[in-house]
């Protein structure tokens, strides 16, 4: 069972895009080639000079070297392999770096009086 695509508009009317694109498939097409919705290529008065699938066997007849993809192999991605460090490569090995840790107490601690316990003056 196909999924149908169909969408709310702003004004809430269901639009069934599937419905829309079948209905109007032999409509001439916007633009400046002449080819219906369908891809058929159009001769004067809008008849169909060449069915899309026409056009596709034909460009695939020329086209040899290229594969529609769908029917391309995939092929394996070859991903590096990082290797171990040995007792022998230090320089494979991640070095430890002690940094000095300075002193962080604070020189002086400020304290913040209220108003009735500030001295006279």
């Amino acid at each position: 069972m196909a999924i149908r695509k169909q969408y709310r508009s702003m004004q809430g009317k269901i639009v069934d895009l599937e419905k829309l694109a079948a209905k109007n498939e032999l409509v001439p097409a916007v633009g400046n080639i002449p080819v219906n919705a369908r891809g058929d290529e159009l001769g004067p008065g809008g008849r169909i000079v060449r069915k899309r699938e026409d056009i596709v066997a034909e460009y695939y007849e020329k086209n040899k070297n290229f594969t529609p993809i769908e029917n391309r192999a995939r092929k394996p991605v070859e991903v590096p392999v990082p290797t171990q460090a040995t007792e022998t490569d230090p320089t494979s090995a991640p070095r430890i770096v002690e940094t000095p840790v300075s002193d962080t107490t604070p020189t002086s601690t400020i304290t913040k009086t209220s108003k009735k316990e500030q001295p006279a003056e």
